[in-house]
Parts: structure tokens; C-alpha cells; sequence
């Protein structure tokens, strides 16, 4: 199965994200492009470090759901939350494409990890409000949680210039972890008839291409929240993926209809911060 790939940087690219109708779509490889040190950037280190508060059996000890899932079950949900929280409280200093997506007219970012990096890079602005999802455990019947610019929690959606979606939640500023297994099957059993996705980014995402940036879809979870959350989306749609993509993935572009741009994260960021983005 064949996908579309460039190798250099479309210039409908900038310019959509540039205009407002491209939305960046954000995954932990971003942290990467930090110059201080970041919190967990993948899976592996993540689970590495709640491995290192909490022991669980060898066999899981590399499966971040799974481990969450047996430190949830044996050692209670708040050590879980508990370690979460500390694994992300250190923040990292925004990179030059976290303040550039910042400052971007998007009416959507979806961003598919824990850390504070792009609320901090924000924080200049309050015309934003921020939607996270919320675990089951701990909110049953509530699948997400709205936050002003300030953090405060507020009951409705706001008419917002830009919404950051964060559907596995986030450190700030609330210490909302959608991480164990559980917490994904709760939401995975109702994605496909939407429930879990906030109505604003079913509204937004209609006139939106996505882009991805710092994201792997080799696992079925990232793959199946992309796929839901770019349900009937106007397209198109680009990521940036420097390494080969495996079958999945490569399968994944196929389906969704993906263009990679076949660049490393940190040059296709030097050309968007820099305006000097070429036509394909």
C-alpha cells in the first residue's frame, strides 16, 4: 500500500497553518526540539519513570498502559495520578516552533501528550481556552473538562479564537491523565460515535486540514484518536516524518489520505519559524 510523500516542505503547508485552516496536531516528538530538559517524551520513558516509583511485573514493564493500569489496580489511582503529575512538573522552555504554533490564528491544536510546553507558550495570550480529557475513574460520565487561559475551570465552552484540545489530558492545570488501560477502552468504546470529542472540535475541524507534527501512529491507540478526531475533517492533511514509516503507519497515510513530508522535525520547524518555506 503506497502513500504520498515529498521531501521538501509544501508551501500550502505554512500557508495554511499561517492562514488559520491547517491545524497543528502535536505529539511528543515536539519536545525533542527543547533546549532544556524535558519531561517523558515517549512512551518507553515515561513508563521508565513510573516503573522507577511503582514496581510492576517484567513483562510489562515497557507497556505504558499496562503498567499504568497494574499501578492503578495495586497501588490506587492517586499514586498513578501521583506519578503522572510528578513526571511532568518540571516544565520544559518552549521551543521556536511551540511559540510560532502559539502565535498562530488556529482556530483548533490538538496536542496528544502530557507536558505544559504548549499552554506555557501560550500564556501570552487570552483569547484561548483549553479542552482535556478526562479519565473515567475519576469523572465517570464526564468526558472532558474546559480551562480559561488562566487555568480556571469553566463549565462551558468559551468562544474562543483558539481551542488546544488535549484528549489524553495534561499536567496543568489540573493533573488530568488519560494513561491506563482502562482509561483508554473507556473512551475507545465511544470515540466511534464521538461522544468523547468535544462538540467545538467537531465544529472546528470541519473546515480544517490537520498537520501533523512530533507524532508516530506504529501504535493502534494514537492511530485510532487521529482517526476519530480527523472524522470528517475538509482535509488535506501532512506529516512530518523524517524515518521510514512502518507498515502501519505507512498503511494509516494510505487510509487517511496523509501526505509525509519525509524531513526531520527540527529542519521542516527552522523553515516554518523562518518563513522559508518552497513550493514542492
Amino acid at each position: 500500500m503506497s502513500h504520498t510523500t515529498v521531501t521538501t516542505l509544501p508551501e500550502e503547508v505554512a500557508a495554511g497553518l499561517q492562514s488559520g485552516v491547517l491545524a497543528p496536531y502535536l505529539g511528543p516528538g515536539l519536545l525533542g526540539l527543547c533546549a532544556t530538559p524535558a519531561p517523558p517524551a515517549d512512551p518507553l520513558s515515561l513508563v521508565g519513570v513510573l516503573t522507577a516509583r511503582s514496581s510492576v511485573p517484567g513483562k510489562i514493564r515497557n507497556r505504558l498502559t499496562a503498567a499504568a493500569q497494574y499501578i492503578e489496580n495495586f497501588k490506587h489511582r492517586k499514586t498513578l495520578v501521583a506519578a503522572m503529575t510528578a513526571a511532568y512538573a518540571q516544565p520544559a522552555e518552549p521551543s521556536a516552533l511551540h511559540r510560532w504554533i502559539a502565535g498562530l490564528p488556529a482556530p483548533l491544536i490538538v496536542d496528544v501528550w502530557y507536558d505544559d510546553t504548549l499552554r506555557t507558550a501560550l500564556a501570552g495570550r487570552d483569547d484561548w481556552a483549553e479542552v482535556q480529557g478526562l479519565s473515567q475513574s475519576e469523572h465517570f460520565g464526564t468526558w472532558t473538562g474546559w480551562y480559561a487561559a488562566d487555568g480556571s475551570a469553566i463549565p462551558d465552552p468559551p468562544d474562543a479564537a483558539t481551542v488546544l484540545y488535549k484528549p489524553w489530558g495534561g499536567h496543568a492545570p489540573a493533573a488530568n491523565f488519560l494513561v491506563s488501560d482502562t482509561d483508554f477502552v473507556e473512551v475507545l468504546t465511544e470515540i466511534d460515535i464521538q461522544t468523547p470529542i468535544p462538540e467545538p472540535v467537531q465544529q472546528r475541524r470541519a473546515s480544517l486540514g490537520f498537520v501533523f507534527l512530533g507524532c508516530r501512529f506504529n501504535d493502534q491507540l494514537t492511530r485510532a484518536f487521529a482517526r476519530q478526531i480527523m472524522k470528517r475533517s475538509a482535509g488535506p492533511h501532512f506529516a512530518v516524518l523524517a524515518e521510514e514509516p512502518s507498515r502501519m503507519e505507512a498503511r494509516f497515510f494510505e487510509e487517511q489520505g496523509i501526505t509525509r513530508i519525509a524531513l526531520p522535525l527540527a529542519e521542516v520547524a527552522a523553515q516554518l519559524v523562518d518563513g522559508a518555506a518552497v513550493p514542492a
